[in-house]
């Protein structure tokens, strides 16, 4: 509990058990019922251990990982009670996270100390890309930087004209052709704007392509150019946005996304309607690409900076 009044306020706390409270519960009463009657860690319970890891959406490599790390502790130890099986689990998950590039930060902050920041926000269609983009918008404005969308994401029906609705609702700067123009050109230009009107941060917005639309992915290359071609280095940050609730389908979009470009962050949104949390661990393991972003809730202020302590705390508190 320590740790949650240092870093987190009791209401982020709550937001993020809520937000778990799915995924839990049925990681829980299964690993309560892999125990039932077991004194001792033996190899039925690390076979139902690994079932019920993979049935959670870790993934099979990760799975495999955790399994093997809790087999050497077991024959090192020789002697594994049942009681003790959640804290080393627990302690296995945290270091695991800690080898994949995941950083604990304590507050929202920009991926580079040049003015402006570009940030890149690809994912497919409904994963709740716009919305997180609207949510780090808030979070920068509360800080008091100057903050401007792009709507690069011209060719789904309305997808300009919901982002300007996030834009209004922050109280943020807007740049958008319209729809049926060229991203690239939208991404070039935003970036412009920026530089022009001495914003601390962009944040483009992409189209929504299926993973599996390879000419649409290789569009994703020729955006990221354009942003470089008008500031060297650009853009900062490549964050894919990926839902939860799509278990292993996440870790696909994932895999398609990072062949096509550089993904520099991953956000994860909408934990709090899904028993498929045990993705975030997979994905962060599989990609070595931080998690830096949870989406708990649908309200405004409902996206946490992921923090993998904490996390995996709120994971395993009874």
């Amino acid at each position: 509990m320590s740790f949650f009044n240092k870093f987190f306020s009791k209401e982020k706390k709550e937001d993020l058990d809520k937000g778990l409270e799915k995924t839990k519960s049925n990681f829980f009463n299964k690993l309560t019922k892999a125990v039932a009657g077991k004194s001792t860690v033996d190899e039925e319970v690390l076979d139902e251990l690994e079932n019920i890891l993979i049935s959670s959406d870790v993934g099979l490599e990760t799975t495999v990982k955790i399994i093997e790390r809790i087999e050497g502790r077991v024959a090192k130890d020789k002697y594994l009670n049942t009681s003790e099986l959640n804290g080393i689990l627990r302690s296995e998950i945290v270091s695991l996270l800690a080898e994949n590039n995941t950083i604990d930060l304590e507050e929202f902050t920009l991926p580079t100390t040049e003015k402006p920041a570009i940030i890149m926000v690809v994912g497919v269609n409904g994963v709740g890309k716009t919305t997180t983009i609207g949510k780090l918008a808030h979070q920068y404005k509360k800080q008091g930087k100057k903050v401007v969308l792009g709507a690069g994401d011209t060719f789904r029906a309305a997808a300009v004209d919901q982002l300007k609705i996030w834009a209004d609702r922050v109280g943020c700067d807007f740049y958008s052709k319209g729809m049926h123009t060229d991203p690239a050109a939208v991404a070039y230009e935003t970036t412009e704007y920026a530089i022009k009107n001495g914003c601390d941060v962009a944040l483009i917005d992409t189209a929504g392509r299926l993973h599996n639309k390879i000419n649409l992915m290789k569009e994703l290359t020729k955006i990221k150019n354009s942003i470089d071609k008008k500031l060297g280095g650009a853009p900062h940050e490549v964050l894919l946005v990926l839902d939860a609730t799509t278990g292993q389908n996440a870790i696909e979009q994932a895999t398609h996304f990072t062949n096509a470009t550089d993904v520099t962050a991953l956000a994860l949104t909408k934990l709090d309607g899904t028993a498929k949390g045990g993705v975030a661990i997979g994905i962060s393991d599989q990609f070595k690409i931080p998690i830096k972003y949870i989406g708990v809730g649908e309200s405004i202020d409902k996206l946490q900076i992921f923090n993998k302590q904490a996390f995996v705390d709120s994971l395993f508190e009874a």
